[in-house]
């Protein structure tokens, strides 16, 4: 076959797959704009809560990808990136600093309110200058070594950020900090709901737009690192990181690169949470969210981005289901709570994930070259 024709047979398939491609994308987009009304009729907003708890853990687990699933880079400390982003905000955006620090107070009289575009990427970027901390002592680590010290840098800066009270109260200690500024997306509040064509969108509606819009933006941005050289030289540091060196790849850049724009994700998605709560603690930021994080990456599917966003959700809710359904399954079977709602959801918890280990290795929805390997 001549290379025209070749061209033009490659171009007619390409539009075959948009045209059919693009009915199911707009079904999707309609279904994910109407998802929180309809919850909130359905279950009430406290699911809504839940759909928007579910987006922030995709951003999460989206970054961590970027370092076990793309890299394999074990990381159990990946919630220290999302504690620094949260207390970036937190401390630019509440009257903490100005209360504390006259000098601050004198330079700032109407007290520190940073807008949402500054704080978001300024959260970012100070991550990712935590993830190069983390990443650059850690270069000759792999497996169970790096776990350690990862799991080491994650409880190092909770309790960094338990203690830095005093002799200067930075961080406010275990009391946290209070009165953080909501999200504003320009002159629109985001914790004050809104009225619009006859509809009343509530806060947790416009917070699960604002991290719907952010989390569509990180998925297209794993997407194409994922296809990207620096993408394709993580996956080589992952399958054989010697040969990757005798390839020529930066291995030291390229690690370091991993980290930081895993850590980076992470700390929009502090940033999110912050406004979203508008109080943040160290108790928020503990070694079970790094695990849960992980156990979000491992079931989905290592380095596959719609695998990792299915066990982003599926963990997220599963945990809400055996909490609100444990204790009335157990009145309809026994007539009486044997055990207790919170105990049982841990247990059923616990052993769903055994189960689906046990029977999907790979994950949920691995990547296909990984499903490949296994078969072999």
């Amino acid at each position: 076959m001549s290379v025209p024709h070749l061209w033009q047979r490659l171009r007619n398939e390409a539009v075959t797959t948009s045209r059919i491609h693009r009915p199911l994308l707009l079904v999707g987009c309609t279904l994910l704009i109407a998802l929180p009304f309809l919850v909130g009729l359905g279950f009430g907003p406290a699911w809504v809560r839940v759909l928007d708890f579910v987006l922030l853990y995709i951003l999460l687990a989206l970054g961590l990808n970027i370092v076990v699933g793309f890299a394999g880079l074990l990381d159990l400390g990946y919630v220290a990136f999302f504690g620094v982003g949260a207390y970036v905000y937190a401390l630019l955006a509440s009257p903490h600093l100005t209360s504390h620090f006259p000098a601050i107070a004198a330079l700032f009289p109407a007290g520190l309110h940073g807008p949402l575009w500054l704080l978001l990427p300024l959260g970012a970027l100070v991550a990712g200058v935590f993830g190069i901390l983390l990443g650059a002592p850690t270069l000759r680590l792999r497996g169970d070594y790096l776990a350690i010290v990862t799991l080491g840098f994650g409880e190092i800066i909770r309790i960094f950020l338990n203690n830095l009270y005093q002799p200067v109260n930075i961080t406010n200690g275990a009391q946290g900090i209070t009165q953080i500024d909501g999200l504003r997306v320009g002159p629109l509040a985001l914790d004050r709901g809104l009225d619009l064509f006859g509809l009343r969108f509530s806060s947790l509606h416009l917070h699960y737009y604002l991290f719907l819009a952010l989390a569509m933006l990180v998925v297209f941005i794993s997407l194409r690192l994922q296809d990207s050289r620096i993408g394709r030289a993580w996956v080589a540091i992952r399958e054989d990181e010697i040969a990757a060196k005798a390839c020529g790849i930066n291995t030291r850049n390229v690690k370091l690169a991993a980290f930081a724009m895993g850590a980076s994700f992470g700390g929009i998605a502090g940033g999110l949470f912050a406004g979203f709560q508008e109080f943040v603690s160290p108790e928020s930021f503990q070694l079970i969210d790094s695990i849960m994080i992980l156990c979000m990456v491992v079931l989905g599917g290592m380095g596959h981005v719609p695998g990792v966003i299915l066990g982003a959700v599926l963990l997220t809710v599963l945990p809400e289901l055996f909490r609100f359904g444990a204790g009335p399954a157990q009145q309809w079977l026994f007539g009486r709570v044997v055990v207790e709602p919170e105990a049982l959801r841990m247990l059923l918890f616990g052993l769903t994930l055994v189960v689906v280990m046990l029977l999907r290795p790979a994950g949920l929805w691995p990547e296909p070259r990984h499903r490949r390997e296994l078969a072999q």
